[in-house]
């Protein structure tokens, strides 16, 4: 019997696994059929799977869609004092959102890649990523930012393994990569041009804490490419960042 139960766990947690891993980066939610198919799961286990993901918000359902919940952010070991940081992120990210036009978002490093944990819509901005969407770091300006002030234990772990190509674009060479880091050093900003979604353009700045050696996360704006010009908004998202870093310097509350 230890046996048996032990085996039926496995499933659940392997079928659960498998309707998270269905979910894409730049899905606008899902139906129940999409996430069936994409699980290769019969429809009514999903179905089933889901009600109770919704019941306990690791999934959010509008209409006969589905997204990834904020329940799934809330159980993150990412990010040090997570409600904090999303307390004192999102006016800051609402302000930056207003003098920019554009699309905001806030990521964290969790391995080789950037996990987003909020976003703040341009009024004319269509975001390509949601609140846990995966996208990997080497590729997004969010990612390099982080990772340019990051220990060098951490960029070795994922500069030292193949970097995946997500566009023309796409830097693959460590080598490049590290001469990069070291301008965004210097100038305090990371941006992307086209190097992980073809038309978009992004620029990013990480966002730091005294004691902290890893960058807490990295704020950004985000747009399309022909519209964006990330030089001109370097100067807003960089003192967006730094207003950031000391407000969570100064306010250990959670």
């Amino acid at each position: 019997m230890r046996t048996a139960n032990w085996t039926d766990s496995v499933s659940v947690l392997d079928r659960v696994s498998a309707v998270f891993d269905a979910f894409g980066e730049e899905d606008e939610g899902l139906g129940v059929s999409e996430l069936a198919r994409r699980a290769n799961l019969p429809k009514s286990t999903v179905s089933r799977i889901a009600a109770d993901l919704v019941e306990q918000r690791f999934l959010d359902r509008e209409g006969d869609r589905l997204y990834l919940g904020v329940r799934l952010f809330e159980l993150g070991q990412t990010v040090q004092q997570p409600r904090l940081l999303r307390r004192v992120a999102l006016p800051v990210m609402a302000e930056l959102r207003d003098v920019t036009g554009q699309t905001v978002h806030l990521a964290v490093l969790d391995g080789g890649d950037v996990v987003f944990v909020a976003v703040v819509r341009g009024p004319a901005s269509r975001p390509l990523v949601r609140i846990g969407s995966r996208l990997p770091a080497h590729a997004t300006a969010v990612g390099k930012a982080m990772l340019a002030f990051a220990p060098q234990s951490v960029v070795t772990a994922v500069t030292g393994r193949e970097l995946t190509r997500r566009t023309s674009k796409t830097i693959t060479e460590a080598s490049v990569l590290h001469r990069e880091f070291a301008d965004i050093r210097r100038l305090g900003v990371a941006t992307e041009d086209e190097e992980c979604t073809p038309g978009r353009a992004c620029a990013a700045s990480p966002i730091l804490s005294s004691g902290v050696l890893t960058p807490l996360a990295a704020i950004s704006v985000a747009g399309p490419a022909e519209s964006l010009v990330p030089d001109r908004v370097a100067p807003a998202v960089r003192a967006a960042a730094m207003a950031l870093s000391r407000r969570l310097s100064t306010d250990p509350a959670g």
